[in-house]
């Protein structure tokens, strides 16, 4: 009676896995290997029922030992060619898995050089457009300044031209910061130095940086993904964190270019951090560009003990490392 139940049970739990498996081969686009597999499960489960019957019948039939036997073979015949044959669709599954990704890279490729061609297209036009009105307006006042004795006067026409030059300064540091003619001319480390230079005078952060790319330079979308990468997680120091102190390395490493930045600001709880639905543009716009230059981001923090980001891309997978020399 037990033996009789497990059977029942076997072929069963045999038959649905046989329907399911035939179900399946759909979805593999009718694949030989699933064939296989999906035959092989049907006569399992139809040999259970062979069994079955010769329990129910309690006699044994030298016909159905024989097609048992015979089955068992084809079975086996089956298990192994679909097993062998399987590969193909573990290679089919990766060759998807590495298309989407490959198309993801090429989406965040496209969006981040629209963004950076938006910021070269503006700062020209404030640099050609808007600086030119100024420094037109800068001659106008001066010309006035000359024509005026009155002190009062003098005084509001000499505050008018110390304002102009004021404009005048903060449409070429605005247009830098779009786009560094510094970045594009010099390199990524001679870019992070003026950078870090100008933030050091205002005695906000003290900014430590080292380097042994030196005068090499990378590729283009990688120097412009670091640049502002180091930009932004400086801007977030003195904005957020309270830091007094910061240190920057950018090494290469073999075929690796590793970005470490440290500062010693309040930091924060990062499991709070990361489920929170105000979390900053600024992180998650570095995670996307790095991302798309086969890139890895780590960052690390906790409440008093500052941040620490890691940055690391293979730049061996982005074109060719370009020598300076060259």
């Amino acid at each position: 009676m037990v033996l009789l139940l497990a059977l029942i049970i076997s072929a069963g739990l045999q038959i649905v896995a046989a329907s399911i498996a035939i179900r399946f081969m759909k979805l593999t686009k009718y694949r030989l290997s699933w064939i296989l597999l999906s035959t092989a499960f049907t006569f399992m489960a139809a040999r259970k029922i062979i069994q079955l019957i010769e329990i129910t019948r309690g006699e044994t039939s030298v016909q159905l030992q024989m097609v048992d036997a015979w089955m068992g073979t084809l079975i086996s015949v089956m298990i192994i060619g679909g097993v062998i044959l399987i590969r193909e669709i573990f290679f089919s599954l990766k060759k998807a898995e590495t298309d989407r990704v490959k198309s993801e890279r090429l989406v965040l490729h496209a969006i981040i050089n629209t963004e950076e061609n938006e910021r070269k297209r503006f700062a020209k036009d404030l640099h050609d457009d808007l600086g030119p009105l100024l420094s037109t307006v800068k001659m106008s006042i001066s010309a006035l300044s000359n024509r005026i004795t009155d002190p009062v006067d003098k005084e509001i026409i000499n505050n008018a031209n110390h304002i102009v030059n004021e404009a005048i300064n903060t449409i070429k540091d605005i247009s830098n910061i779009l786009s560094p003619h510094v970045l594009s001319n010099f390199g990524l480390v001679s870019a992070t130095n003026s950078f870090i230079s100008k933030v050091n005078k205002t005695k906000t952060l003290n900014i430590n940086f080292s380097s042994n790319i030196g005068k090499e330079r990378l590729n283009n979308d990688v120097e412009v993904v670091l640049y502002r990468a180091i930009c932004e997680l400086i801007h977030n120091s003195v904005k957020h964190s309270g830091a007094s102190t910061v240190e920057i390395g950018l090494n290469k490493h073999g075929k690796f270019i590793i970005l470490q930045f440290n500062d010693n600001g309040r930091g924060f709880d990062m499991e709070k951090v990361e489920n929170s639905e105000n979390r900053g543009m600024g992180i998650s716009n570095i995670e996307t560009r790095v991302r798309s230059v086969n890139g890895m981001f780590f960052q690390d923090s906790a409440p008093g003990r500052g941040l620490q980001v890691l940055i690391r891309i293979n730049i061996a997978k982005n074109e060719t490392y370009i020598s300076d020399d060259e």
